[in-house]
C-alpha cells in the first residue's frame, strides 16, 4: 500500500489540515464519517470502460440520423480537435467549480483547482459540505453539458467534429460517473447527512447523524 501513496502538494496539505479540523468539529457535534474513496489507478481504466455504453448509444443516434461521413477529416481538423479537447478539459473542471460555487454558502471561496501530476489528472474540489443532491449535480454537470449537450447539438447540426468532441467528453466523465454511482448507491437511515469532497483523494466523505 505504501507504494500507492503519493506526496501531497502544499495546497493539498493545507486542505488536509482544514478538513481534519472540520472533521473534528463535526464529530464533536455527533456526526460520524464515511470515506467513499475511489482508487485513482482503478478510476483511470474503470471510468472510461463504464462510459462505453453511453458512447455507443450516442454513436448509434448520430449514425441513425446523419450517417457517418469520414471524407471531411484532415490533419488540420485533427489539430483543431486536439486543441479543443484541451480547452474542454479545462472547461469540464470549471463547470464543476461553477456548479458547486453556486450551491456553496461561501460560493467560489470554497472552490479549488489543481492537477495530480503523477496521473496527470486535473481536478476541481469543493471544501464546503453540501446536501446530497447539490453535490451530485456538481459531479455530473460537466458530462451532461459537454457530453450530452454537445452530442445533441452535433446530431441536430450534423457536425462530425462536435460529435467527436462529445464522445471524448463522455469518455472523460468516467471518473465522475464512478463517484456519482457511489453517491446513488449509498443509502443511510440517518436523519442528517452532508457530502464533502475528500481533500486529496478521488472521492468524498459523508457526515451523518
Amino acid at each position: 500500500m505504501e507504494k500507492d501513496k503519493r506526496k501531497l502538494t502544499e495546497k493539498e496539505l493545507k486542505r488536509k489540515d482544514n478538513f481534519e479540523k472540520f472533521n473534528s468539529e463535526m464529530q464533536q457535534n455527533g456526526y460520524k464519517t464515511k470515506n467513499m474513496i475511489i482508487n485513482i489507478r482503478q478510476a483511470n481504466y474503470l471510468g472510461p470502460l463504464s462510459m462505453l455504453p453511453f458512447m455507443a448509444f450516442t454513436f448509434w443516434i448520430y449514425h441513425s440520423v446523419n450517417g457517418f461521413d469520414l471524407e471531411g477529416i484532415s490533419l488540420g481538423l485533427a489539430v483543431v480537435a486536439f486543441l479543443l479537447i484541451l480547452c474542454l478539459t479545462i472547461l469540464h473542471e470549471l463547470i464543476h467549480g461553477i456548479t458547486w460555487g453556486i450551491f456553496a454558502k461561501n460560493h467560489f471561496h470554497s472552490i479549488d483547482f489543481g492537477i495530480i501530476w503523477s496521473s496527470f489528472s486535473p481536478y476541481c474540489t469543493c471544501s464546503e459540505p453540501l446536501k446530497k443532491w447539490k453535490y451530485l449535480i456538481g459531479i455530473v454537470m460537466p458530462t451532461l453539458v459537454l457530453g450530452g449537450g454537445v452530442a445533441v447539438v452535433a446530431v441536430l447540426t450534423n457536425q462530425l467534429l462536435l460529435f467527436f468532441l462529445a464522445e471524448v467528453m463522455i469518455l472523460s466523465g468516467g471518473g465522475d460517473f464512478l463517484i456519482a454511482l457511489k453517491i446513488l448507491l449509498f443509502h443511510t437511515d440517518k436523519k442528517e447527512s452532508v457530502y464533502c469532497d475528500h481533500p486529496y483523494e478521488c472521492g468524498f466523505v459523508v457526515f451523518e447523524k
